[in-house]
């Protein structure tokens, strides 16, 4: 009888047992129950005697079995030999995701970093079990010779990879498949009835029927033959399977979408507030389909009225439904150039949910009263119905607002008072931006220009004029509106979140800027006033480039969380994502959850940190793929251009060579260390520079070069560039000047004194990372042959590349003799 008191005791004493009521009907025993169980038992425990300590009845033994089962899958738990649940910590395993590299090696990413916060290499042997992506546990085994932690494999605790997308090879009658995404180094045999009929070099999709052992490949069978390699658009196939993209909406979705009526129905507005009078215009670029957001101002007492309607997706999309359940897969819409994979079906995203002139559509509406220095004073959400007066794009608005164009002007001679008005705003609004201290960095947009054949023309730059910017100030308000709103109100929701510098970027910044006689203020926790301010003193200097360059560098990746720790490079204290929701699942969230407030109601998801991690996951999908595309694209259009000569910009210093981004074609290719002078160069990766050991020349990130295009591999996007008018000179030790013809415009004679890393040009080794495996040579591309993250993500710097074994073999013996074949926002 007691021991019936104890076991009912136990998990009515669950800690979360509150949360398990709210998210299940028939709520189980918590995970976090589960783990106190096994860790006060200090023994492991089979499932018979865990149903019967946690009092689980018989009907409910598979729903818990499958709780089980996700814990082991989450690393949480192991089963023993014996089939005994155990805790990984108390048998020494570490779980964690695997990344693959090129080279055949790979890492384990540990789940808890601040346990185990080194990544554990996984050597070739180890690697042959598993592929990138895959989840497993490892146990120690030691060091390797570089003094990292190695791993030995203990178990897959889940297959990431499902399908994949590869291109056949057939060799003595056996056909495989090698992958596109060369972090999975592992050929998939397909047995010849399970072939399609697929030609040599044909692009297949190919589902795997048995995953890699220690005592055979992986197996597979073609599902899909996608065409040619060089086929038009073949590119953008790839990269959606490769990065597994959802791109085929569901048909319950698809029929959910076309059911609804094609123009918005009167017994709609009831409850909304009638805005189909207000002068409410959509600005967007020349080729935008999808409309999100349409703006109004006009004066008021000693200020302005503002107001920013956004499409009410949330209207049509409801939680649970197939559009959700859609949306929620995709999580954002990804722009490819030529196409586009939207997040919800075209007859919501450029129909019902656009705000397309003339047309009455259902919204959202942040109303603002806005003070004559441009600080927002009241704010009020409200459901609305609108009719857009005008679709107007960038070019034009900033053409009106210039008066460069007479018959432009004449055209919209109505309109022009309302942008005046918004222009006002804009004004304002730059000022408070200004003291607020928000980071400003000056970057070059570009834009590809196609030809009839689907490929690049030319890449051109995109001027960011001030259309641009007042759109971008009136999203901003109204975004940091949503989240005071929200805050107030105690209701939680998806926050975009940017934290400062790391203690180790911070230190390496002041180190780096300390240099140039600079300081970063702000002590250990720096403010973007602190970033502000320096950018102010270096903005007119001949090095600006560079240095803005390392100051963007130091920061950290925007994510979505439903912890506020405010937003860095803004200077918010609070700032969320309220004006894509057609585009942006966290928009929809909040959506959600202000019309929840505002009806006086909570909105309850059901796990608001895994909902952060999914969306900032699929965030970086999304810029992986186009990434991807945009780099093929490029190779693409530098393949006639071998031999040509260009001017450039170093854009990432690595131990293995140079980035070069071009000046008239802006596309990045690899000066490899083989080419930078008959020396041991020294990679400093603190000071961003490369320094001949001998010599002293040094090659530093913003240095200016003028590179001859060498060699261009579509296959692996693959750009090679060397110096030109280089020669075997040497450096003359008695003034320091250098016999070679170097076309850079800062080389100097240095030593560092800093421990450095010592590069031997002759065995090319890229630094390997797990959380950044080492790429291909087109810099800011994935880890993959056909490879090209408010945007602080594009700011990390310039991924390691690796040669593959056989060119390490070929250039061993040599010393800067030859070049090895290395590759090309």
């Amino acid at each position: 009888m007691s021991t019936r008191k104890t076991k009912k005791s136990l998990r009515a004493n669950d800690p979360q047992a509150q949360r398990e009521a709210e998210l299940y009907q028939t709520p189980l025993p918590s995970r976090e129950l589960v783990l106190q169980l096994l860790s006060d038992q200090g023994i492991p425990l089979s499932a018979e005697q865990i149903y019967v300590m946690l009092d689980i009845s018989h009907d409910e033994r598979d729903i818990f079995n499958r709780r089980l089962g996700a814990m082991e899958r989450d690393g949480q738990l192991m089963r023993n030999r014996k089939g005994a649940f155990c805790l990984p910590d108390k048998i020494h395993l570490i779980a964690g995701t695997v990344f693959g590299h090129t080279d055949g090696y790979g890492f384990l990413v540990p789940d808890d970093k601040n346990k185990n916060p080194e990544d554990i290499f996984l050597g070739p042997k180890e690697m042959t079990l598993v592929m990138h992506g895959d989840r497993a546990m490892v146990r120690l085994a030691g060091l390797d010779r570089r003094g990292r932690p190695e791993g030995k494999l203990v178990e897959v605790l889940e297959r990431a990879n499902k399908t994949l997308v590869g291109r056949v090879i057939r060799a003595q009658g056996v056909t495989i498949v090698a992958a596109e995404d060369k972090r999975i180094s592992q050929d998939i045999l397909i047995p010849y009835h399970l072939d399609m009929d697929a030609q040599v070099g044909q692009v297949v999709t190919v589902e795997l029927t048995e995953y890699p052992s220690s005592h055979s490949n992986p197996m597979g069978k073609i599902v899909e033959i996608l065409g040619n390699y060089a086929d038009s658009g073949m590119e953008i196939e790839i990269a959606l399977r490769k990065h597994h993209l959802p791109h085929q909406f569901n048909p319950a979705a698809l029929k959910q979408a076309e059911d609804f009526p094609k123009t918005v129905q009167a017994k709609d507005y009831k409850g909304r507030k009638d805005l189909r009078d207000l002068a409410l215009i959509t600005i967007d670029g020349e080729t935008a389909r999808d409309f999100d957001d349409a703006v109004f101002a006009e004066p008021q007492g000693k200020g302005w009225r503002l107001v920013v309607a956004i499409a009410d997706v949330s209207f049509y999309v409801q939680p649970g439904d197939a559009l959700d359940k859609e949306a929620f897969d995709r999580g954002n819409s990804v722009y490819f150039p030529r196409r586009v994979i939207p997040m919800l079906p075209e007859a919501l995203s450029n129909g019902l949910c656009s705000l397309n002139p003339d047309v009455e559509r259902l919204c959202m509406v942040c109303d603002m009263q806005v003070d004559g220095q441009g600080v927002v004073k009241q704010y009020q959400f409200y459901p609305s119905v609108m009719r857009s007066k005008a679709r107007m794009t960038y070019t034009k608005v900033a053409a009106l607002l210039q008066g460069e164009d007479a018959a432009l002007s004449e055209e919209y001679t109505w309109l022009l008072p309302h942008l005046q008005n918004l222009n006002s705003v804009f004004r304002l609004m730059l000022t408070q931006r200004e003291k607020r201290g928000a980071v400003e960095f000056e970057s070059t947009e570009t834009m590809m220009v196609f030809n009839d054949n689907g490929k690049i023309d030319k890449i051109v730059p995109v001027v960011r004029n001030d259309a641009h910017k007042l759109i971008e100030e009136c999203m901003l308000a109204a975004n940091v509106c949503a989240a005071d709103f929200l805050l107030k109100n105690e209701q939680t929701c998806l926050f975009r979140i940017h934290e400062g510098p790391t203690p180790e970027k911070l230190e390496a910044l002041r180190l780096f800027m300390g240099e140039f006689g600079f300081g970063v203020g702000g002590g250990e926790s720096p403010h973007a006033k602190d970033y502000a301010k320096l950018m102010q003193r270096i903005k007119e200097r001949p090095d600006a480039q560079l240095l803005q360059t390392v100051l963007l560098r130091s920061m950290q990746q925007a994510v979505y969380s439903p912890d506020n720790v405010g937003h860095f490079g803004l200077a918010y204290e609070a700032y969320t994502h309220f004006t894509s929701p057609i585009r942006r699942y966290p928009d929809l969230l909040v959506h959600r959850a202000i019309k929840a407030v505002v009806e006086g109601k909570r909105y309850q998801a059901k796990d608001w940190h895994h909902l952060g991690v999914h969306c900032s996951m699929t965030e970086r999908r999304a810029d992986d793929a186009t990434r991807d595309v945009t780099n093929w694209l490029k190779c693409f259009y530098m393949q006639d251009k071998v031999g040509e000569v260009f001017s450039g910009t170093v854009a990432g210093v690595t131990s293995f060579g140079l980035f070069v981004a071009l000046d008239e074609v802006y596309v990045e290719g690899l000066l490899h260390v083989t080419d930078l002078g008959n020396d041991y160069f020294i990679h400093d990766k603190a000071r961003h520079e490369m320094v001949g050991e001998r010599t002293g020349v040094r090659y530093r990130l913003g240095d200016r070069l003028t590179v001859k295009v060498v060699r261009v591999d579509l296959e692996t996007t693959r750009i090679d560039f060397t110096l030109v008018g280089k020669s075997e000179g040497v450096v003359d030790p008695a003034d320091g000047t250098v016999a070679e013809s170097l076309a850079v415009s800062s080389v100097k004679k240095t030593r560092s004194t800093k421990p450095v890393e010592k590069v031997v040009p002759a065995v090319w080794e890229a630094p390997k990372t797990a959380k950044q495996p080492a790429k291909k040579s087109t810099r800011s591309g994935t880890s993959t042959p056909r490879s090209a993250a408010d945007k602080p993500a594009a700011s990390k710097p310039a991924p390691a590349r690796s040669r593959s074994a056989k060119d390490k073999g070929r250039h061993s013996a040599q010393k800067n003799k030859g070049k090895p074949k290395a590759k090309a926002r």
